[in-house]
């Protein structure tokens, strides 16, 4: 008879020798509500060890609990969920539905779909695509795409633009974006629906073209219509907000939002504070470049001032002002003057900067698809179909092959069909709507079933050899863009103790050109640039 250890939450707490019945029992005990339905259990043949978990942080999810091949989901307690005579909860207490953890789930056997129900299976899906969670949810025909790009997707959803708040005009977040016309995606899924997403969407619906463009979208650069991008295509603002207070200091000195004099330490020019007004703040709608000051400030002497000749002390305060962060300007969108918890006065500016996708922006599909743009190209110059029409994007067709990402394909046919017909179309992973019902919507309104189209060369003129692969696919804009990255400098500030350049961008610090870069300018035989670079 072999003993196995009982662990609960990993602390040993005693052994059984029948585990199969013991690890029934609990089951059976807390699907009718005698235990907690939070715990879960299981047995590790292998070790001869028995989990109990009811620690919090796991991931749990609910399944349907199948027993001798029949699921206990049936069509009367359906109809009593629809009906709202039954809650979710009540599914829970009777047994009907349980929690499983990553563990549990090691023991069970979970059927996809009720037809597939066999007397060894022990539960089954309320609906396939409950296994994925929020971000992974809005991929349409996920199960036909490689995992790891649908985990790469799962990332890039939550860098993109949207709406991130209804109230972002009352809020002084420290850096916000926001997507000036989103859309509602054409192809669409259950999980969508039960997370609203459609109520805050955080893309638009491109017409997509697979083709390659004079090499300018090798490497998956994006090349993008410049008529598009001029009709508002992709466009954002950036809010970046500043704030300052009147700080009180011992010996009772204190700062002050004002005009500073010319006299202060650290004047700068008459330039940079141009706008102020002599309460020290800005004024709403102005332009602002980097350096200008946007709060006036100045703060009592760090330490105690030379006599001077009368024999009083001079008190020269110094200029400690609020300016706009090296390599950003924008125009000043709200000005808030308020106070702290300790009394004293608060200010706070919100600079917004209009973005209009420029050259290195990243876009991606719902797919893991991801791009920069490489070439903005003038609408007369796209290719364009008989009906004359252009598209808004064009990826290399070198990005599908290897990334098995047919998910992309697939919701580029539907978003076609789904723009003919004028509905959304039902893209949920597993139920989705059937590539053949997509084919066929596509003949109906006049398309080739496979969504392809005879392009014209809108330089030349010329039909294309080859048909294109053309459809409507959701894509979504990221937060990395060019003008937050961009940096060079000549000259600038180093640090005081080591004279070194200052590190990172924020601080206008130095390009390091490290021994790898010195090796490629060996190898270039460039000597004389190193010596200068490095010596001179």
């Amino acid at each position: 008879m072999v003993t196995v250890k009982v662990y609960i939450n990993g602390k040993l707490i005693g052994t059984t020798e029948e585990p199969e019945a013991f690890v029934k029992e609990v089951k059976t005990r807390r699907r009718s509500n005698e235990l907690t339905h939070e715990l879960n259990i299981t047995y590790y043949e292998d070790n001869n060890e028995i989990f109990i978990f009811t620690d919090p942080g796991r991931a749990r999810r609910p399944l349907v609990i199948v027993e001798n091949g029949v699921s206990k989901l049936t069509d009367e307690i359906i109809d009593k969920v629809a009906s709202g005579e039954m809650k979710w909860f009540d599914l829970i207490h009777e047994g009907i539905i349980e929690y499983i953890d990553a563990e549990e789930e090691e023991n069970a056997y979970i059927a996809m779909f009720e037809e597939d129900i066999t007397p060894e299976h022990t539960h089954l899906e309320i609906d396939p695509s409950t296994m994925l969670g929020i971000c992974a949810g809005i991929i349409p025909y996920a199960n036909h795409n490689s995992s790891p790009r649908n985990t790469m997707e799962a990332g890039m959803t939550k860098q993109a633009l949207g709406l991130y708040v209804s109230n972002y005009n009352l809020r002084t977040d420290t850096r916000a974006h926001l997507l000036h016309q989103p859309q509602m995606p054409v192809v669409k899924t259950k999980s969508m629906v039960s997370t609203e997403y459609d109520k805050r969407p955080s893309g638009q619906n491109f017409v997509v073209a697979i083709l390659s463009y004079q090499g300018c979208n090798m490497e998956d650069a994006l090349v993008m219509s410049k008529g598009s991008l001029e009709r508002g295509l992709g466009r954002s603002s950036f809010f970046r907000s500043y704030e300052a207070s009147e700080r009180r200091y011992p010996c009772g000195q204190e700062d002050h939002f004002e005009y500073p004099e010319s006299m202060v330490r650290g004047y700068r020019s008459e330039e940079v504070y141009k706008n102020l007004d002599e309460d020290g703040l800005i004024n709403p709608e102005v332009p602002v470049q980097s350096g200008d000051v946007l709060i006036g400030k100045t703060s009592p002497p760090r330490f105690l001032e030379d006599v001077d000749e009368f024999g009083t002390v001079a008190e020269r305060r110094r200029e400690t002002s609020v300016t706009v962060r090296h390599g950003e300007h924008g125009v000043v969108d709200k000005v808030i003057l308020t106070e702290t918890i300790e009394g004293s006065k608060l200010a706070k500016v919100k600079v917004r900067d209009h973005r209009q996708p420029e050259y290195g922006d990243k876009f991606a599909s719902r797919h893991g698809q991801k791009g920069v743009v490489g070439l903005i190209v003038p609408q007369e110059n796209m290719p364009f179909n008989e009906e004359g029409m252009c598209p808004d994007l064009m990826i290399n067709p070198h990005a599908i092959p290897s990334r098995m990402s047919i998910g992309q394909i697939i919701e580029m046919l539907a978003g076609k069909a789904g723009c003919m017909i004028g509905q959304r179309i039902d893209g949920t992973p597993f139920t989705g709507m059937p590539e053949d019902e997509i084919k066929c919507l596509l003949r109906e309104n006049g398309f080739e079933t496979h969504g392809r189209e005879q392009l014209y060369n809108g330089i030349t003129g010329e039909r294309f050899r080859a048909e294109i692969f053309i459809g409507v696919a959701y894509y979504q804009k990221l937060h990395h863009m060019t003008s937050d990255k961009v940096y060079a400098r000549s000259r600038g500030p180093v640090q005081v103790l080591t004279r070194q350049p200052t590190e990172g961008r924020a601080r206008e610090g130095g390009l390091r050109f490290g021994e790898m870069e010195r090796d490629c300018l060996i190898a270039h035989g460039a000597a004389l640039s190193l010596k200068e670079r490095l010596l001179d």
